[in-house]
């Protein structure tokens, strides 16, 4: 049985009610790996605009950090999810901060030196980092080093989400197939405290959720009311 919230929790949800029935949400405190289908980004866009709603409505209220370290924020995509949630767009990608790194070396700075500075200025409640394997895939970056670098940084957003009671989400969006990115997804789905994957069946999508608060993993499908599967993920 999923478990319930109680009224003095508070919870990010999709904003998609086939996922929102089922799943209670992301809590504070929750380091959470969303990978799988490329559909995993638009789900990330959703959260950005869903964090800014009230807490009744399934929000917290608050503005995103995203550390973008694939090259994947899409402003387009929030303004239109903003506008389904009545939100002025405009408005919305204000209270959604940017940091970009274009290099291994760039992502681990930003989460190790200068992540929880900006906590303090934003006082944001939710981070999200973008495609967070991708850079050290780089065989400019040594295995070894990668793999020691990673590990400090995964540890480091780990516990800024205990320790600032926020909610901590990263995806995982490469396709490559070497024995470096084995080791770095395992090293992170170790890590994380719930586990979202997207896979495509049959021409629909299909969310499977792992937390260490279920019985057993939770599976539902994402679209619903005729949405097509080429209109989500375009979104």
């Amino acid at each position: 049985m999923i478990p319930l919230l109680t009224t003095n929790e508070q919870a990010l949800s999709f904003g998609i009610q086939s996922i929102d029935r089922k799943f209670p949400g992301f809590k504070l405190g929750d380091f959470a790996v969303l990978y799988g289908h490329q559909s995993c980004k638009t789900l990330v866009f959703r959260l950005c605009v869903c964090c800014q709603l009230p807490k009744e409505g399934g929000g917290l209220a608050s503005s995103t950090i995203y550390v973008d370290g694939g090259n994947t924020f899409n402003p387009y995509t929030i303004s239109a999810t903003a506008r389904e949630f009545g939100l002025n767009p405009k408005t919305a990608l204000e209270h959604v901060f940017i940091s970009r790194a274009f290099t291994a070396y760039q992502l681990s700075a930003i989460i190790l030196e200068t992540l929880e500075d900006a906590l303090k200025r934003y006082r944001s409640k939710l981070i999200l980092v973008s495609d967070i394997t991708s850079l050290f895939l780089d065989n400019d970056v040594p295995t070894n080093e990668a793999l020691e670098i990673f590990s400090k940084m995964i540890s480091r957003i780990s516990d800024l989400a205990i320790t600032r009671n926020i909610i901590v989400i990263a995806t995982c969006l490469n396709d490559e197939h070497s024995r470096r990115r084995i080791i770095l997804e395992s090293l992170l789905l170790r890590k994380a405290r719930t586990i979202t994957k997207v896979t495509q069946i049959h021409g629909r999508l299909q969310l499977t959720i792992e937390n260490h608060s279920f019985h057993e993993p939770l599976t539902t499908e994402i679209l619903q009311n005729g949405t097509t599967l080429e209109k989500f993920v375009e979104a």
